[in-house]
């Protein structure tokens, strides 16, 4: 708490004042081609924007294709050298997802960097078009189908490149708060349990278990491929559209441990480019450092269970 207030860098030598540019200052991604979901806006646009920047090819995969081509008129704005692709993917869709997948491969690019990082907050109960409970239906599993279709492409740019593979989750702090049992397996499209902050500490916790569990299985296989997950802070950005006046008047009482987007943004660029995290896996990091998630997130059978359970939904549908 007390680097979180004051900004002081923790052993990797960046903190939480540490900004998206400065912890990946130095660095050429020239060689690397990324697909960031959610990128038109928010943290995702500042995470775009700085990888474009340090030269990466950057695909950014969004449900609003307006917002999205603004973003990448912004950026290349102000750099006109920007390697930028905008798609379309709706991720409460697995059928989009699907679409999405098949659209990416084609263009036959390689992809060395996949960013989870699209997601809702605190929404009305709804189920999405596959009839799923929409925070679980976009925040996890669209991301968990997205990246078991993209995980080929992976592994072989990472084989014919030699570079290794990064995949990143974005989570949240929110994992912490979720239902008594974890995930409810039983209970996912259940209305009358559902709780809309804790369904969406549930979703979060499902995003670091998915990367653990992928992260295990991508070292069992050998494959030259990481898997992490981050918490990018507090932000304010259009995901709180849906809080309660609740969460809204603590965000005021609170205001000393927001970040801006710029420093929101850090994590994950860090995690997704710096040469020190080579061969670093199946980790949790807040501020630019790894921390101890809490207890379901390190639970190895909820992990499986969440896997074969995403699993039976995808291969459904």
């Amino acid at each position: 708490m007390f680097r979180l207030i004051t900004g002081i860098a923790g052993p990797s030598g960046f903190g939480s004042a540490s900004t998206a540019e400065q912890v990946t200052q130095g660095i050429d991604a020239t060689n690397l081609t990324v697909l960031i979901t959610g990128g038109g806006s928010g943290i995702g646009f500042e995470t775009a924007r700085v990888l474009a920047l340090r030269n990466a090819h950057v695909i950014i995969a969004a449900r609003n294709i307006e917002a999205a081509n603004e973003a990448k008129r912004l950026i290349l704005k102000d750099n006109k050298t920007a390697r930028l692709e905008v798609l379309k993917l709706d991720l409460a869709s697995l059928k989009s997802v699907k679409a999405f997948a098949d659209n990416f491969i084609a263009l036959n690019l390689p992809l060395n960097i996949l960013i989870n990082n699209a997601g809702i907050m605190f929404c009305p109960y709804q189920l999405s078009g596959d009839g799923i409970e929409m925070q679980f239906a976009t925040n996890h599993l669209g991301h968990f189908y997205l990246t078991k279709l993209l995980l080929d492409k992976m592994k072989e740019t990472a084989k014919s490149s030699g570079i290794e593979g990064r995949i990143i989750n974005l989570t949240s702090v929110a994992h912490l708060h979720t239902y008594d049992e974890g995930i409810q397996f039983d209970k996912i499209n259940e209305e009358t349990s559902y709780s809309d902050i804790k369904a969406y500490g549930q979703s979060k916790l499902a995003n670091i278990l998915h990367a653990n569990e992928l992260s295990r299985r991508l070292q069992a296989e050998g494959a030259n491929i990481t898997v992490n997950s981050v918490h990018p802070g507090l932000i304010t950005t259009n995901l709180y559209r849906h809080s309660s006046i609740f969460i809204r008047s603590l965000k005021y009482l609170t205001y000393i441990l927001w970040k801006n987007v710029r420093q929101g943004a850090a994590t994950t660029c860090y995690v997704a480019l710096h040469p020190t995290l080579k061969g670093v896996s199946g980790k949790y990091f807040v501020d630019c450092n790894e921390f101890k998630p809490g207890t379901f997130a390190t639970d190895k059978d909820l992990a499986k269970r969440l896997w074969d359970f995403s699993n039976k939904f995808v291969d459904a549908a």
